[in-house]
């Protein structure tokens, strides 16, 4: 496999960042997607992909003809330094955006599943150009019935996203390196969890341009409202805000309200994915909520109810978001009632403390981390307390100073 700087793909880039981006720019789009490396082969987990594809890819004969058009197709992207749009071997529309660092091709950003509406008998030609693989007539034409068409723009607008922000992550990946590496050799004194996350932030805020970033997602948004996509348009401008409170600085305060806001655009995004089995529900009094919290307090907390609480259950389930006061104290309260966790786990959870930060699926921030920055700003008789069974959900209080609630 080719290396840059000794480094394959996955090692350059942090794939679970990849893997949440990805992720998310599926719920919000509707199309599917993977990352592949140099050879075509996927770096991530493929996200939203259609049935018709997924039985392709089960046929080993099918599977290498995947790879092989992945890999093509990314190779042409590399070529042109730009996302293309072209016709899998199976005849579905993709798009490919390349992943470059310093002019060296590491993989590609791949997209797509869907019809153009210009493709007019596109369906009619799926079977015949897979006939070979044995896949029954009634089969194909049920499955390939419900893929989606989807407008030319929308797709290259889809590649231009795409583009952006893969290349963005993977400069900050191998800066990242860079920095793990020159803070080994200093063998710093300092506390190297807290520098670490200091120079991934910084990393973070030096290589995205922002404006650039949310302008393109705005301007997919407006092209979704011209396009009456309002349920698109809704979803763009949520993961716009979500990225923006994603970069802002967590040594910072918010109040609750901000965090509730944000709250609400991460579970819009959730809604996409997960429809009726996950049910959120937020309660928290008017006179509460300009309290001052950590900044990103909320989400990591909901984001793993969801994931590791709800998610497991084929049935979901409910999460709530409360507060109140105690004893002079202001608690959050985050309940689930998802698959619970054993008492063996919560230790386990708290004991991470002293090897590495947990992280989440969208915000790279664990319990953990919202506990510590929860004590590093009001002290130590202060945090986050899991209270959890298995198979009877999990319920997390966040104990803040009342007192400092108020500006």
């Amino acid at each position: 496999m080719q290396k840059y700087n000794s480094f394959a793909l996955g090692e350059i880039v942090n794939t679970k960042i990849l893997q949440e981006i990805q992720d998310k720019f599926c719920d919000a789009t509707g199309l599917a997607a993977v990352i592949v490396d140099v050879d075509g082969k996927p770096v991530t987990s493929p996200s939203n992909f259609t049935n018709f594809c997924k039985m392709i890819r089960a046929n080993p004969i099918g599977l290498a003809r995947c790879m092989a058009s992945d890999d093509k197709a990314g190779r042409k992207a590399m070529e042109k330094q730009q996302p293309v749009i072209y016709h899998c071997h199976s005849g579905l529309t993709d798009l490919a955006a390349p992943i470059i660092v310093n002019n060296e091709y590491l993989g590609a950003f791949l997209a797509g599943q869907v019809i153009l509406p210009q493709d007019g008998d596109r369906r009619n030609r799926l079977w015949f150009q897979t006939a070979d693989l044995g896949f029954a007539p009634e089969v194909v034409e049920e499955i390939t019935g419900v893929i989606t068409v989807v407008p030319e723009n929308r797709v290259k607008a889809a590649a231009q996203l795409l583009y952006i922000m893969s290349n963005y992550i993977v400069e900050m990946g191998v800066t990242n390196i860079t920095q793990r590496q020159l803070m080994t050799e200093m063998k710093a004194k300092a506390d190297l969890e807290t520098m670490l996350k200091a120079s991934e932030l910084k990393a973070l805020q030096s290589q995205v341009n922002p404006h650039f970033l949310f302008n393109t997602l705005n301007s997919i948004a407006r092209l979704a409202m011209l396009e009456g996509a309002e349920r698109t348009q809704n979803m763009v401008y949520a993961l716009s805000d979500l990225l923006r409170n994603n970069l802002r600085d967590l040594d910072q305060l918010s109040t609750l309200r901000d965090e509730i806001n944000s709250l609400r655009d991460y579970l819009l995004i959730q809604q996409v994915r997960f429809g009726e089995r996950v049910q959120a529900y937020i309660e928290i009094r008017e006179d509460l909520q300009d309290m001052l919290v950590p900044v990103m307090t909320l989400q990591p907390l909901v984001e793993n109810a969801i994931i590791h609480g709800l998610e497991p259950k084929k049935e979901g389930g409910v999460v709530r978001v409360s507060a109140n006061v105690q004893d002079g104290r202001a608690v959050v309260t985050v309940a689930d009632s998802g698959v619970g966790m054993s008492p063996e786990r919560v230790r386990q959870i708290f004991r991470e403390e002293k090897r590495a930060v947990s992280r989440g699926q969208t915000t790279g921030l664990g319990i953990i981390n919202v506990h510590k920055r929860i004590q590093n700003h009001f002290g130590g008789e202060y945090g986050v307390i899991i209270d959890g069974q298995p198979g009877k959900g999990t319920l997390i209080n966040v104990h803040l100073p009342y007192s400092r609630c108020n500006y």
